[in-house]
C-alpha cells in the first residue's frame, strides 16, 4: 500500500497498520491530522510557544511508543485528548516555572465547598484571572473544565471519555466551577 492510500484510512485503521509495521511514515499521517489540536492544548497549559512545541513533540513521541498497547475502545481523538492532557499535567507538575505560579491557597479547603455555580458566573470571571485560577486548581479539574468549555465536549462525550456516569461528570464540573468562583472571590 502506498502512503496516499493510508491517508484514506481511519485513525484506528492507521494505528493497526502502525502496530503491524512500526512505520514512522504512516505515523506521520496521525501527526498531520492531530498535531494542531495537540499543540493548542499544550499551549493552553504552558502559555509559552517554545514549551508548547517541545511538549507537542513529547506527546507524539510517547504516543508512538504507546500505540503498541492501544486498543480501540472509543474514538481515538478522545483517547488522544486524555493522553495529551495527562502529558501536559505531568509537565506542569514537574516544571518549576509552573509551580511558582500556584498560589498559597489551600485548594483542599475548596473541595469542601457547596456553592451553586452557573455557567454564567464562570464566564463572568475576567479572562486574565481565569488563566491564573486555572493554574491554582488541581490539574484534573482544569482538564475537565477545558474539555467542557474550551473544547465544547458534551456531558455524554465526557462520560464516555472518563468512563463514568453523566451525573458523576456533572458533579465534577459543578465542584470545579465552584472552586474557580471561590478562588475569584478570595483573589478579589
Amino acid at each position: 500500500m502506498n502512503l496516499s492510500s493510508y491517508k484514506k484510512l481511519t485513525d484506528d485503521q492507521i494505528i493497526i497498520e502502525i502496530q503491524k509495521s512500526k512505520n514512522l511514515l504512516i505515523f506521520d499521517i496521525l501527526y498531520d491530522r492531530h498535531s494542531f489540536m495537540v499543540y493548542n492544548k499544550c499551549l493552553g497549559f504552558t502559555k509559552d510557544l517554545d514549551d508548547a512545541k517541545d511538549l507537542t513533540q513529547e506527546v507524539f513521541i510517547k504516543l508512538f511508543l504507546k500505540l503498541k498497547d492501544y486498543k480501540a475502545q472509543g474514538k481515538f481523538k478522545s483517547w488522544l485528548y486524555v493522553f495529551t492532557y495527562n502529558t501536559c499535567i505531568n509537565y506542569v507538575n514537574r516544571s518549576e516555572k509552573h509551580k511558582n505560579l500556584k498560589s498559597n491557597i489551600h485548594i483542599e479547603e475548596l473541595d469542601s465547598l457547596h456553592i451553586e455555580v452557573s455557567d454564567t458566573s464562570l464566564f463572568q470571571l475576567k479572562v486574565e484571572n481565569l488563566d491564573k485560577m486555572l493554574m491554582q486548581i488541581n490539574p484534573e479539574d482544569k482538564m475537565l473544565l477545558l474539555l467542557k468549555y474550551q473544547d465544547e465536549l458534551t456531558i455524554k462525550e465526557l462520560s464516555e471519555m472518563y468512563l463514568i456516569s453523566e451525573s458523576a461528570i456533572k458533579m465534577r464540573l459543578k465542584r470545579a466551577k465552584a472552586k474557580l468562583v471561590k478562588l475569584n472571590s478570595l483573589n478579589s
